[in-house]
């Protein structure tokens, strides 16, 4: 008995052991930032040359929550993040459904699908520029289209916000595409095929077979899918500078992350204060939506 309850706490070390680099990594690189954050969002007129301070408070949180380029930075965030996820989830479902049933071409298709993810962001964004920027020379390729099928040729990477706003929306979808698709593509294929023979027996039509058979068997890769794509569409920025240069708050389509970077480099930038203070709200946010998602879907996805 003993020998046994030694055993177990060795085993019990052992595996402390083995987790303890992955730990310390966690807690210099991700734990001790978000706490020196959080606390540099209290800190008024934070100063990074002298490491002093005015006082503390919430004043930085009032000042960040009334800025009008951050006000403008969340609703860009939302709206990409309610219009990506869905559309891109749902558009890599119906893909991969189409190249489950192209067995012999399916994994030339799959590398197909997949090249647009290993290619570099800020070259993708601006071959996207070119595609849509209207020049002193030309219209675009995109406004060719338009006035070819009899509409009028609109400046979208200058012009109105909804064009603007398109533009990102259609990149972000292109972006992330691949990544879903091959997930998909992947879950689809490990479905057990006795379930599908079963149903034709049954003479089950193949819309049940989806929403009954694929819907549920697949739904931790969508559930999964959905919960990186709010958490990746919350951190855009990259993207959106590809598309529409450095000066964001000029076009009007900056995001948060965006803001935070602002806030600590660019042209209005040296206060970490409010960066820290923005920074925290969009940790707030994240993890606020990430719960409410696992609240509400948690419960419907196959285990």
């Amino acid at each position: 008995m003993i020998g046994m309850l030694r055993k177990i706490k060795n085993s019990g070390i052992k595996g402390w052991l083995y987790l303890l680099p992955a730990l310390v990594f966690l807690g210099v690189f991700m734990v001790y930032p978000l706490i020196d954050v959080f606390v540099y969002s209290f800190e008024q007129g934070y100063n990074s040359a002298s490491q002093t301070y005015q006082g503390t408070g919430w004043y930085n949180y009032s000042y960040v929550l009334h800025d009008p380029y951050f006000l403008q930075a969340v609703k860009n965030t939302f709206l990409l993040v309610v219009i990506t996820v869905p559309l891109s989830t749902g558009i890599a479902l119906l893909i991969a459904l189409g190249l489950s049933s192209i067995r012999p071409l399916r994994k030339f298709l799959q590398t197909v699908f997949f090249l647009p993810y290993v290619t570099n962001t800020l070259a993708v964004g601006m071959v996207f520029m070119i595609l849509f920027k209207k020049t002193a020379y030309s219209d675009g390729l995109i406004n060719l289209l338009v006035t070819w099928l009899g509409g009028n040729s609109v400046d979208f990477i200058d012009g109105p916000y909804w064009a603007k706003m398109f533009v990102l929306c259609f990149y972000t979808i292109w972006v992330v595409l691949p990544f879903k698709i091959l997930i998909l593509t992947n879950a689809l294929a490990s479905v057990n095929p006795d379930y599908y023979r079963a149903a034709q027996v049954d003479g089950t039509s193949k819309t049940r077979i989806f929403i009954r058979i694929t819907l549920p068997m697949i739904s931790p890769m969508i559930f999964y899918l959905v919960i990186t794509g709010f958490i990746g569409a919350f951190k855009a920025y990259s993207d959106v500078v590809a598309l529409f240069g450095t000066n964001l708050n000029a076009a009007g389509m900056n995001t948060i992350v965006g803001y935070v970077y602002d806030m600590l480099y660019g042209d209005g930038g040296g206060y970490p204060s409010f960066a820290s203070a923005a920074a925290i709200i969009l940790f707030a946010i994240v993890f606020t939506v990430t719960c409410i998602n696992l609240l509400v879907n948690g419960s419907r996805v196959r285990q």
